[in-house]
């Protein structure tokens, strides 16, 4: 083994042992290096560890390899248009000759001020201009927004957006968002475009990758490395979290110590925040859901006294937060690695009052 741990759980650092999304990112990138691409637009979604930051950076660092794209990273919550503007005049050297030379961005705190030229109105018209120069040099922009939610940054950008596309400008967008955040944009008014852009949802690991990522880097016979890859239940968060508790303690079974912190880090790190977010509904209900790995709905209903009415609401919720799997007609499964310990933990909940 090498002495640095090869297992990171910092959220957004590609660690060096990283289960890549080969599938996503090598999709997106076919499709923006396209010499006419079908789409501008991409949104990557799923629950809080799955590996939405890191598969962003992977696809960032993708592109910032190429001398013909522009990457850069916008928070969500900023004024977008007029952090773009900005970013380009400060850290693109023919942008900030070009803006110097032909555009008074002054009224923004932005360049030189022209005398011989009218102060710019609006930024939404400035970034119009320099989409234009980029194109007549060859260049594209790909625009990144992490942990996006609905603001009025984001929402003035995806609109001015749209008109950027019909014009065909050389701009490109991937945001990354929460299931819940990324639904909340989709239904935002005057964002039909959104709406139809191409979703990826960050799925479950591939089992055979973990169990032979763990078999080849800790040392660990076959058999148990195929019980922790099914332990994580191919959740990124906690491949990476087993496997670096099971490296730190240098043996060659999983303990009950490793167990330990591996549920002690996904109940801090990410259950908890889950948890808190959950209607008082879905909460009672997910007490009895945590019973068996597979439930029968018919089960659930029975135990619960509860109409399929009462329950599709909570269904709903729970399938969309990435807790429960509905896939499989009338049965219901936990998609997260031991959260049935985890809500064990918190202690019997209250009896629900519709």
């Amino acid at each position: 083994m090498a002495t640095k741990n090869p297992y990171t759980i910092s959220f957004g650092k590609i660690p060096s042992k990283y289960l890549s999304r080969n599938y996503i990112i090598d999709s997106i990138a076919e499709d923006l290096e396209s010499d006419a691409p079908d789409e501008q637009a991409f949104k990557l979604t799923g629950i809080r560890g799955t590996g939405k930051t890191v598969t962003l950076t992977a696809i960032e660092q993708h592109f910032k390899k190429d001398d013909d794209w522009i990457v850069i990273d916008i928070r969500s919550d900023s004024d977008i248009i007029s952090e773009l503007v900005a970013h380009l005049y400060s850290s693109v050297p023919m942008i900030s000759e070009f803006i110097d030379a032909n555009l008074n961005l002054t009224a923004f705190g932005i360049g030189l001020n022209i005398a011989k030229k009218k102060p710019v109105a609006s930024l939404d018209y400035a970034l119009e201009v320099l989409l234009k120069e980029l194109k007549a040099r060859g260049k594209r922009l790909l625009v990144t927004i992490d942990e996006a939610r609905k603001a009025k940054g984001i929402i003035d950008f995806i609109q001015q957006f749209q008109i950027y596309i019909r014009e065909e400008l050389p701009i490109f967008v991937i945001v990354a968002g929460l299931y819940e955040d990324i639904e909340s944009l989709e239904n935002a008014d005057g964002l039909t475009f959104f709406l139809r852009a191409s979703k990826y949802e960050m799925s479950p690991l591939n089992m055979t990758y973990i169990r032979d990522d763990y078999q080849d880097t800790l040392g660990i016979d076959f058999e148990e490395a195929e019980k922790m890859a099914f332990l994580t239940k191919g959740y990124a968060y906690a491949y990476q979290t087993l496997g670096k508790y099971m490296w730190d303690s240098k043996e060659k079974h999983l303990t009950k110590e490793v167990l330990r912190k591996f549920d002690e880090m996904l109940s801090e790190k990410v259950y908890k925040k889950i948890w808190s977010e959950l209607a008082p509904k879905d909460k009672w209900f997910l007490q009895f859901i945590i019973k068996k790995e597979t439930m029968e709905v018919t089960e659930l209903l029975e135990i619960t006294k509860s109409t399929h009415s009462s329950w599709s609401i909570p269904r709903s919720r729970l399938i969309e937060k990435g807790i429960i799997d509905a896939s499989n007609r009338g049965s219901i499964s936990i998609c997260l690695p031991r959260f049935k310990e985890f809500v064990e933990s918190l202690g019997p909940l209250p009896e629900f009052k519709a």
